[in-house]
């Protein structure tokens, strides 16, 4: 699943071609592009005008000169392009939105069409006026609105493991498998201690090792292990080839020459490095039994 670099890359790519453009069309070729409980059909959003793109977490959603946003989750394989209009439509378009006076226009494409678009209200809190999806998103490690100290005493508050808490996106948003394993590599702890028992200083290493991997990747255009995350040019992010835990299961640790182990967490998998990460106990999650390696 895309995570905040993809996301950040996404959005600033949109950012380029569609600020400020009117939305002349809405074409929906599939039900499930639409998020089942929109406030309006898609084709409600015809004649306004896009005035900003925001993102939180995974989030992305178009500011409208209306009293409601459009919000887009880009799921497992969610893709938004800018092609120039006339370009053949690719073979999982699920929206298309035209845009006034402008050679381009907006799609988006789903191959397995757990991502959506949809309609929201826009409700007050305490950062702002967020569209009602998202509102309940903690703000990211780049967000203005970010308390490190904040985030910090509430993981530490969580009698669970820290990697569940990484991924728990009411603490800290835009943090997912990827970004979660490498940001403990890099801090060097275990993704099965437990949160409350980890120290401030553990925690904020962590929390600052995934902000500066995720700025790593943003620069690199994110992580692509497949086509099925693109940026709006049709073009993959190359982040892969530096990740140091993730997908690296049975690579030797550029850290110290010990292999990169991986075992079952959450429904999915968790990669680490035992003598850099060590758990100080016996770990008891099952560990993977399919070596999955990384590309380049």
């Amino acid at each position: 699943m895309p995570e905040l670099p993809e996301v950040e890359t996404v959005r600033r790519g949109l950012e380029k071609w569609i600020l400020g453009k009117r939305i002349e069309d809405v074409e929906v070729f599939h039900r499930r592009a639409t998020r089942s409980n929109s406030l309006l059909p898609l084709t409600a959003i015809k004649g306004a005008r896009i005035t900003g793109l925001k993102r939180r977490g995974k989030f992305l959603w178009f500011v409208l000169d209306r009293d409601f946003a459009l919000v887009g989750h880009l799921g497992m394989s969610g893709q938004m392009l800018v092609p120039k209009i006339g370009t053949p439509d690719e073979s999982h378009l699920r929206v298309r939105i035209g845009l006034a006076k402008s050679s381009r226009e907006l799609r988006f494409i789903d191959q397995r069409t757990f991502g959506w678009l949809g309609i929201d209200r826009l409700v007050e809190t305490s950062f702002g006026d967020l569209p009602e999806s998202c509102a309940h998103i903690a703000p990211d490690p780049f967000d203005d609105d970010f308390d490190m100290k904040s985030a910090i005493a509430n993981i530490r508050g969580r009698k669970t493991e820290i990697k569940r808490a990484l991924l728990n996106q009411e603490i800290v948003s835009g943090i997912g498998n990827i970004y979660a394993d490498e940001a403990l590599w890099r801090a060097k702890i275990h993704p099965e201690r437990i949160a409350n028992r980890l120290s401030a200083e553990e925690v904020g290493s962590v929390l600052r090792s995934a902000k500066s991997v995720m700025r790593a990747a943003l620069k690199k255009g994110g992580t692509s292990f497949d086509d099925l995350y693109i940026n709006v040019n049709g073009e993959s992010g190359y982040f892969e080839i530096s990740l140091q835990a993730y997908g690296c299961e049975g690579e030797p640790c550029s850290r110290c020459g010990a292999e990169i182990r991986r075992i079952s967490f959450a429904n999915r998998s968790s990669h680490f490095c035992p003598k850099c990460q060590p758990r100080g106990r016996k770990i008891t999650g099952n560990r993977g039994s399919n070596s999955r390696k990384r590309r380049g």
